[in-house]
C-alpha cells in the first residue's frame, strides 16, 4: 500500500537578519558620474600625492562607485598588496556594525532600547545602566583597556576575553565614571559588553551572530570578526607610521568595539542596507540618527551607534572612524543624498579622517 508523502515541516528562522537594498535608487548621468569622479581623483591625489594610503578608498553615490582606489601592502615583509578584496581591522568603526545587530534585536523585539543591561548579563554589576546607554556612550562605566592596566588586575601575557572584562567587572566592582546617563564619554567597554548582549540573545558566539545576521544575508564575503588564536598568522598586518608592525597585545581577542575586518565594498554593500525598507523600522530609524548629547553647544554629538555633525542649515552628516594600533579608519555616509564615503588603511595615518571634507561635493555641508 503506497504512503502518502508528508510535506516538511517548514522551518521557522528565529534568526533576525540585515536585508540587502530592496528600492531602487536613481541612475547617475554619465556627465554627472564623469564630473565627480575627477573631483574626487583630484581630492585623492592631493591627500596622498604619491599614493601612500596604505588601504582602501571608496566614494559611491546612489550605490554607484564613482572613485576607488587600493595601493600599498597587508604585509611589508612578503610585499602582499592590497586589493578590493583585501580585509583591514576597521578599528571603532565595528561599533556601527556592532550597533547594527542590537537594533535588530531591538526591532524584532527580543530587546528593548531601554531595558537594564542587569536583566540579560545577570551579573553586571551596574543596576541603572541601559542597553541605550551602551549605544550612544552615555552609561560612565569604565574603559577596559585601563582598569586592566594593573598587575594586580590582570596578567597582560594572557589574552582577555569579552567574558574577562565583564568578570573583572564584577569581581572589583569599578567605580563608575559618573552618574548613568548624566553626560557622553565616549568608551570601549559600552561595545564589549553588547557584544555579550547579543551572544546571549541569538545563543550564538560574536563572530556567528555577525556573520549570520548581517555578513551572510548582504555578501560580504570578505568580512570576518578576527579570532586571535585562528587568525593571527593570516590577517592583514598592522604598521606604524615608519612602517613599523604592531605587535599583538593582550587586548586583542576583544571584540564589539573593534576586530571587525572589512573592505570598502562590503562595507558600501552594508551602508545600502541602511536605506532598505526593511532595516529597522522607520521609529527606530529616527531614534538611531538623532543626537543624545547636547550637554555641551557645539555641531558634534552621538546616536545609536553613530557618530553625527549637525549643522544650522538642517544638514547631518552621519560618520565613524576608528583607530586600533596602525588601523585608521572612517566611515561617512550622508543619508539625504545616499553617498557612502570610506577609508580604510592598516599604517597609521590621520589622513583617512579627512575623506568626510568631500562631503560638499554632494551638498550644502558647511565644512571648513
Amino acid at each position: 500500500m503506497a504512503h502518502a508523502q508528508v510535506a516538511p515541516a517548514k522551518v521557522i528562522d528565529t534568526i533576525p537578519h540585515i536585508t540587502p537594498l530592496d528600492i531602487k535608487l536613481k541612475p547617475l548621468s554619465k556627465s554627472y558620474k564623469d564630473s565627480l569622479t575627477t573631483e574626487i581623483k583630484d581630492f585623492y591625489n592631493d591627500l596622498w600625492p604619491k599614493q601612500t594610503l596604505n588601504g582602501g578608498f571608496l566614494v559611491a553615490k546612489n550605490g554607484q562607485v564613482l572613485y576607488e582606489s587600493y595601493t600599498g601592502y597587508a604585509d611589508f615583509k612578503t610585499k602582499t598588496k592590497i586589493n578590493e578584496h583585501t580585509a583591514i581591522n576597521l578599528a571603532s568603526v565595528s561599533k556601527v556594525l556592532t550597533a547594527s545587530v542590537i537594533l535588530k534585536l531591538i526591532d524584532r523585539g527580543k530587546l528593548e532600547l531601554d531595558q537594564k543591561v542587569n536583566t540579560i548579563l545577570t551579573n553586571f554589576p551596574y543596576e541603572d545602566i541601559t542597553i541605550k546607554m551602551l549605544l550612544n556612550h552615555r552609561s560612565g562605566l569604565p574603559n577596559y583597556a585601563y582598569f586592566s592596566d594593573h598587575d594586580e588586575i590582570w596578567d597582560r601575557t594572557k589574552m582577555m576575553t569579552n567574558q574577562d572584562v565583564l568578570d573583572l567587572m564584577v569581581k572589583h566592582k569599578f567605580d563608575l565614571y559618573f552618574k548613568p546617563d548624566k553626560k557622553f564619554s565616549y568608551c570601549n567597554t559600552n561595545y564589549a559588553i553588547l557584544a555579550l548582549v547579543i551572544e546571549k540573545l541569538t545563543y550564538m558566539d560574536y563572530p556567528t551572530a555577525m556573520k549570520k545576521i548581517i555578513f551572510e544575508p548582504l555578501g560580504m564575503n570578505d568580512t570576518f570578526v578576527f579570532d586571535y588564536n585562528k587568525d593571527k598568522d593570516n590577517v592583514t598586518r598592522s604598521y606604524k607610521g615608519d612602517k613599523s608592525i604592531f605587535k599583538f597585545d593582550f587586548l586583542d581577542n576583544i571584540y564589539g568595539d573593534k576586530n571587525i575586518y572589512s573592505t570598502p565594498r562590503d562595507l558600501l554593500k552594508f551602508d545600502l542596507a541602511t536605506y532598505s525598507d526593511h532595516f529597522l523600522n522607520p521609529d527606530l530609524v529616527k531614534q538611531v540618527f538623532q543626537g543624545y548629547s547636547y550637554e555641551h553647544r557645539g555641531e558634534k554629538n552621538y546616536g545609536l551607534g553613530i557618530r553625527m555633525h549637525e549643522w544650522k542649515n538642517g544638514k547631518k552628516l552621519f560618520y565613524h572612524n576608528g583607530w586600533w594600533h596602525g588601523n585608521t579608519t572612517s566611515y561617512v555616509t550622508l543619508k539625504k543624498d545616499t553617498v557612502t564615503l570610506i577609508a580604510l588603511s592598516n599604517k597609521f595615518s590621520y589622513k583617512p579622517y579627512k575623506i568626510y571634507k568631500l562631503s560638499t561635493k554632494f551638498g550644502d555641508y558647511p565644512i571648513k
